[in-house]
């Protein structure tokens, strides 16, 4: 086979993946639940405020976020930036679903997470709402340096500046994505199978 047909094999089969991901793999939150998704919150039962708030730390912590902030009392909890997980990072549970994936894959996102934990109507319950917020990296230049700067010339004498090497000229913007529905209905599902034990 030649090395031009095997490339064009090749992309034909990420064309396919890219148009056709969602309706490849399973849909982790049905079209149907999907507007019950925006609401994004579920009541659990417990009399122990603070053995929810550590099984909703757990929970994060097992999708590998970092947490930035904590405020028991007004009930927040608020995760650091992640950096979302491609196809080949399997081991990872950010990326909801294919189509997730190979975003990730092929554009740099990053989501954060926040939980609020507040007391439900009656006595003994508590209301969990998660939002996940999702951003898509925007570069307004080139990114990569060239090697010149950090190399030795032979044509001039030796100089002691070590700061040569520096990163991108201008900080990454982000873009706001709106809300990961499908992450979201993965956090709930996992919060709600850690309070029922």
């Amino acid at each position: 086979m030649s090395r031009c047909l095997w490339i064009q094999e090749l992309l034909a089969t990420v064309a396919l993946f890219s148009a056709g991901g969602c309706s490849m793999a399973p849909a982790t939150v049905p079209p149907e639940q999907l507007a019950t998704a925006q609401s994004s919150s579920i009541v659990v039962n417990g009399s122990h405020p603070e053995v929810i708030w550590e099984r909703a730390i757990d929970v994060l912590h097992a999708y590998q976020f970092d947490i930035e902030r904590e405020n028991r009392l007004d009930g927040i909890i608020e995760t650091g930036y992640q950096v979302g997980s491609g196809v080949l990072e399997p081991w990872r549970s950010d990326s909801v679903g294919l189509e997730n994936r190979l975003e990730s894959t092929l554009q740099s996102i990053r989501r954060r997470v926040l939980v609020s934990l507040s007391p439900a109507g009656s006595p003994g319950t508590t209301l969990i709402t998660v939002e996940v917020l999702k951003e898509i990296e925007d570069m307004p230049g080139v990114a990569a340096n060239s090697p010149g700067g950090a190399t030795f010339q032979e044509n001039s004498p030796l100089q002691r500046d070590l700061n040569l090497v520096v990163g991108q000229s201008t900080p990454s913007g982000w873009i706001p994505s709106g809300r990961d529905l499908a992450l979201e209905h993965n956090l709930l599902e996992r919060l709600r199978t850690a309070m029922a034990q």
